[in-house]
């Protein structure tokens, strides 16, 4: 059994804890207070000193002295808060007017103590703030985690940029209104649309998927509105079309952009009077289905070379969502391996199979032109061809293993974790951003489609070094 000491070594820490105070006494006193509980602390003389140490360590609480000899309590308030709008802040100070504590509070203070304090309730007040920050960022995390997991049907993200995806699905899936998907081939535009479909009030119904790019015209045509008894020589009897098998559901056109332009007028009209015939028919059906429609082609510069029907583009065009390559959100790639290798394993009847670090890096390099669908291909082909518990190089194709630059060092450690990988590859990926835009942040998380704050966030987790523009 661990003696008393080992155990309050493992125990994780209760929170950091910065004091910005000119007075010595009391830094120390409350450092010694704090340090007792068991918190991080760390000391800051001057507002200057204090935002030197935020900018170095992100901390869980500061304890600011409201009159500081080089600048005012409150204008380091306003500092820290446009730096990070979710810390925690407590102000402290012996001019302890109500007038001050309500400048504080506005100012976004999480509470107000007048010297000298009273310990225990210092300490009551300190605690109250740290959980909360963490409870909050807890259900944050939960909810992620039930979108990855549960929301959105195998579609599997932890980056930014899916993050948005999955709460603009949230949002427009309740409505009625018409949705174009846009990205390159095997992003995942079927599944984005059943997410939709399966989060509106129509996921009780049908959810009817067609690929209008695979088919003639003509046989278009009769699967879409259906066909009466002899409209043609094999129309041996009627058939119903997918407008009325997908009534009060989804239809979801896939790679709209290829389809003829005589089809998109016929789609236009269906779109703007709600109503069809069917192939040699003479009656109109009355229609009520949610039209999804996707495309790998840039439709603008489809109309602008008469490809395209520009009224069809703009009555499908109300709700756009743009679907991110893999190779521009690759922190996603260990978890697709994971989500994939699970599957296949229990499709195949296989026992679990783990991807090693040597083979997770060319995974991470690779561009991947045909998105998930290939890494997909890529995952099945190893997890059939493997015999081990451990997937490695061996099992992936050629083609993958001698493409792209080695990583940095850290992957050939013998020690190198798949976390440590991973953040490696952020590491480098997010540098090599800045690099390219001379080490402006602000348009880097421009081009990331990323907050500033979130870039500021990763940076420092990543001990990334900034350079001044212009420096060797």
């Amino acid at each position: 059994m661990p003696d008393s000491a080992t155990a309050s070594q493992s125990a994780p820490k209760p929170g950091s804890i910065l004091i910005i105070d000119d007075e010595t006494g009391i830094r120390e006193s409350l450092e010694a207070l704090l340090q007792l509980e068991g918190y991080d602390v760390t000391l800051a003389a001057c507002g200057e000193e204090g935002m030197a140490r935020l900018a170095e360590n992100p901390f869980d609480l500061v304890l600011l002295d409201f009159a500081l000899p080089d600048r005012n309590g409150l204008e380091i308030m306003a500092e820290i808060r446009e730096r990070d709008p979710q810390a925690n802040v407590i102000m402290i100070t012996a001019y302890g007017t109500v007038e001050n504590a309500v400048r504080a509070m506005q100012a976004g203070a999480a509470n107000f103590v007048q010297k000298p304090w009273d310990n225990e309730k210092l300490l009551a007040d300190i605690r109250a703030v740290i959980a909360r920050q963490r409870a909050e960022d807890e259900n944050v995390q939960l909810k992620r985690a039930l979108k990855q997991r549960y929301g959105f049907h195998n579609i599997v993200g932890k980056s930014e940029v899916m993050l948005r995806i999955f709460d603009l699905v949230a949002q427009v899936a309740p409505s009625r209104s018409t949705i174009l998907l846009q990205g390159e081939s095997g992003t995942g535009k079927e599944l984005i649309a059943k997410a939709i479909h399966m989060n509106s009030p129509r996921k009780d119904r049908a959810f009817v998927p067609i690929n209008t790019g695979s088919m003639p015209p003509d046989l278009l045509e009769s699967t879409l509105f259906g066909h009466v008894k002899g409209a043609f020589t094999s129309a041996v009897a009627s058939k119903k079309g997918l407008f009325e098998v997908a009534d009060r559901g989804t239809l979801f056109l896939d790679e709209i952009g290829t389809m003829s332009l005589d089809m998109q007028a016929k789609i236009l009209r269906v779109l703007q009077d709600r109503k069809f015939m069917h192939l040699g028919g003479v009656a109109e059906i009355q229609t009520d289905v949610r039209i999804i429609a996707a495309t790998n082609i840039d439709l603008r510069d489809a109309v602008r070379e008469g490809k395209f029907r520009e009224d069809l583009f703009y009555r499908l065009n109300v709700i756009t969502l743009d679907l991110p390559p893999l190779r521009s959100r690759r922190e996603d790639i260990p978890l697709l391996v994971g989500h994939f290798l699970k599957h296949f394993c229990e499709e195949n009847a296989k026992p679990a199979r783990t991807v090693t670090p040597e083979a997770l890096r060319p995974l991470l390099d690779y561009t991947w032109p045909g998105n998930v669908r290939e890494l997909e291909n890529v995952i099945e082909r190893a997890v059939v061809l493997s015999n081990a518990p451990l997937i490695g190089t061996d099992l992936l194709p050629d083609y993958i293993t001698g493409h792209g630059p080695a990583l940095p060092s850290i992957e050939h450690r013998a020690d190198a974790s798949l976390f440590d990988i991973m953040e490696e590859c952020e590491r480098r990926i997010i540098g090599g951003m800045l690099e390219k835009c001379s080490w402006n942040q602000t348009e880097a998380a421009e081009r990331f489609h990323i907050p500033l704050s979130t870039l500021n966030q990763k940076i420092k987790r990543l001990n990334i070094e900034i350079r001044k523009k212009g420096r060797e």
